[in-house]
Parts: C-alpha cells; sequence; structure tokens
C-alpha cells in the first residue's frame, strides 16, 4: 500500500500549507492581475504553486534515494520554481522568464544527464539523435514546461490535467519496472491534488507560474525518463499523454503566427476559453479531464495492443480537428477536413443531380 502513502501524504501536507499561503499572499499583496484575459474576479492569491513544491521536496526527500538523475529534476525543478515565483512578484519580460527555463533545462541535462539521444519509432526504426541531442532534448522541456503554462486560464484545470497526467505516467511506468518514476509521479499528484481543494470552481488561490512551471518542468523530466524502453516508442506516448497542452499550445503558435502576432501575447482563443463560451468554465473544465483520462487509456491500450490503440486514437484525433476547425482555434480559414467533406458532398449532389437528369430525359425519349 505504498503507493497511497506517496500519494496521501504530499497531499495533506500540501492542505495544510495552501491556507497559510493565502494568508501570506494577502499580506503582501500577491494577487492575479485582471484583465481582458482573465475570468476571475476579485483579488485571488497567486503563489498556491509554493504549496506543491515544498510538498513534493519534502516527500522526495523522505521517500527518494537521491541520485544525479534525481538531483538534476530537483535542482532543475527548483530554478523553474523561483523563476516562476519572482514572476507572480514582479512580472518577467517573457524574455527573462525563458532564461530560467533554459538555465532549469540545462540545470537537468548537465547534473541529472537526462538526454533524448535516440528515438524509436514503429517497424523498429531508431533515430540517433547525435550532436542535436542536446537541442532536442531542450525544445521538449521548454515546451512541455509552457503547455502546461498556458493551459492554467480556469479554475483547476491546469492542477487537475497535470494530476491526471502525472498519476497515467505512474500506472504505464509499473509496465516497465521504473519505480522510481512510478513514486515521483504519484508524490507530485498527490502534492498537486492537495492544493486542488482550495483551487477547484470558484477558486480561493491560484497556483501562479511557480506551480505551473515547476509542474510543467518536473512533468517533462518524468516523460523523459519514463518512456526510453525499447518496447515502446520514444516520446509518441508521452505526446498522446499531454495532448491537451500539447494541442493548445501548437494551436496557440500557428494562430498568433498566422494573425501576425507575437507568441508572447496572450488572447482568448485557447481551447478553454472556447469550451467555456458554450459549456461554462466547471463543465468545461471536466471535460478536459474527460479527454485527457481518454488520451491517457489510449496510451494503456496501445501498449497491450497496438492495432486497437492506433484505432481508438485516430477516432480521438478526428474528434479532436473536428473541434479545432469548427471553432475556429486556429483561425476561420483553417479548415482542411470540413473544406474536404464539403467537397465530397458537393461532388454527390453534383452526382446525383447528372443521374436524375439522365433519367428524366430517358424518360421523355
Amino acid at each position: 500500500m505504498n503507493y497511497l502513502m506517496y500519494l496521501l501524504i504530499p497531499l495533506v501536507l500540501s492542505a495544510l500549507l495552501t491556507p497559510i499561503l493565502k494568508v501570506v499572499a494577502t499580506r503582501l499583496e500577491i494577487y492575479a492581475v485582471e484583465n481582458e484575459r482573465t475570468v476571475h474576479c476579485g483579488k485571488i492569491a497567486r503563489i498556491g504553486g509554493v504549496a506543491i513544491y515544498v510538498s513534493f521536496i519534502i516527500c522526495m526527500a523522505v521517500f527518494m534515494k537521491t541520485d544525479m538523475t534525481i538531483n538534476g529534476i530537483l535542482l532543475g525543478g527548483t530554478i523553474m520554481f523561483l523563476g516562476g515565483l519572482i514572476d507572480d512578484m514582479v512580472d518577467l519580460k517573457p524574455r527573462n522568464k525563458l532564461l530560467f527555463e533554459i538555465a532549469a533545462a540545462i540545470m537537468l541535462m548537465v547534473v541529472g544527464k537526462v538526454s533524448l539521444d535516440v528515438i524509436r519509432l514503429p517497424f523498429g526504426i531508431q533515430i540517433d539523435m547525435g550532436l542535436i541531442s542536446v537541442l532536442v532534448t531542450l525544445i521538449w522541456i521548454i515546451g512541455i514546461t509552457n503547455a502546461v503554462n498556458l493551459i492554467d486560464g480556469l479554475d483547476g484545470l491546469a492542477g487537475g490535467i497535470s494530476t491526471i497526467i502525472l498519476i497515467i505516467i505512474a500506472c504505464l511506468s509499473v509496465v516497465d519496472n521504473r519505480w522510481d518514476i512510478h513514486t515521483m509521479a504519484l508524490i507530485l499528484a498527490g502534492a498537486t491534488l492537495g492544493f486542488l481543494i482550495y483551487n477547484w470552481h470558484p477558486a480561493s488561490i491560484f497556483m501562479g507560474d511557480c506551480g505551473a512551471l515547476f509542474l510543467g518542468f518536473i512533468i517533462s523530466a518524468i516523460s523523459l525518463l519514463g518512456f526510453k524502453s525499447s518496447t515502446i516508442m520514444t516520446l509518441a506516448l508521452p505526446i498522446l499523454i499531454l495532448a491537451v497542452p500539447i494541442i493548445d499550445t501548437l494551436g496557440a503558435i500557428l494562430r498568433r503566427k498566422l494573425s501576425g502576432h507575437k507568441f508572447s501575447e496572450a488572447d482568448k482563443k485557447h481551447v478553454h476559453h472556447l469550451l467555456m463560451q458554450r459549456f461554462g468554465q466547471r463543465n468545461t473544465v471536466i471535460i478536459l479531464y474527460i479527454v485527457t483520462a481518454l488520451f491517457g487509456l489510449t496510451a494503456y491500450i496501445y501498449i497491450v495492443n497496438k492495432t486497437a490503440g492506433f484505432i481508438v486514437l485516430f477516432i480521438i484525433a478526428f474528434i479532436v480537428e473536428v473541434f479545432i476547425e469548427t471553432s475556429g482555434m486556429i483561425s476561420k480559414k483553417f479548415h482542411p477536413l470540413i473544406s474536404i467533406w464539403n467537397l465530397c458532398k458537393k461532388k454527390i449532389t453534383q452526382v446525383k443531380q447528372k443521374k436524375c437528369q439522365k433519367e428524366k430525359k430517358e424518360g421523355i425519349e
């Protein structure tokens, strides 16, 4: 029953720390700023990520035996947490925030010796990354870190999705007997759950960048460690499990690129904003929880049966693509599948009309 201990102890610690942080944030006036993008009202503390970080660090010290890899994760995570905390207090420029992300990633790679050296594909294909492994690893870490940060737009969204992702990783790591990944993922999931008690809509505290960036960084590091086995495709399962934040991030990049805006310029066209217009905040969060869980289930199905996994993935991917096109998430002009469908309907209609005209002509004759 150790897995319950790994989950419950950080949960209790985080749940006890979070109310204290609300008092501290109130006295220091560290609030989430209201603007045209935000959906909250009033002064809400935004350093809840401190509870997640402290609970995680304490439980890691108690339950995990340290080695260079763990040290690299903890040191890199601490750099990322501090960068986010500073941003929560003084609003760092995007460039300065990126410097913290790069420093954290380098710490993970240098101290922890974590890198993506080989990419494994279906049919036994392997790609040796060679010298560009450092660049690919850096892009993965920074990309996932920011992906989690970008979905932190609704009460309980980033924390809940991160928790689901971590529990899925913990379950899948058992397949490869990676009990270190299993323990680490459960500890962070527990710490996040304790915070979510206060972050569920209507939230009384936000995790802030210190929490979102820290969660994203640790998840990116764990995903690199947990899926290097030759029995499964490198990065395929992490991408699948992290599909919701990855799709949202890629959509934001394409959308802002096509509209001529900088990536750092925020907007209200994220997937959660679009869903919220139709379903409301709480229902939107639940929907995205379910979608994340479905992608995670697909990952597990793929391990058990690759053919079934691909079929389920195709169905989910098709539904997601239709939503992206109909919602205008990337652009109102971006609708390849719908265009193909409309073209097919037009062709079918034309064929029917010709057939009908032919039958009428033959009838007259």
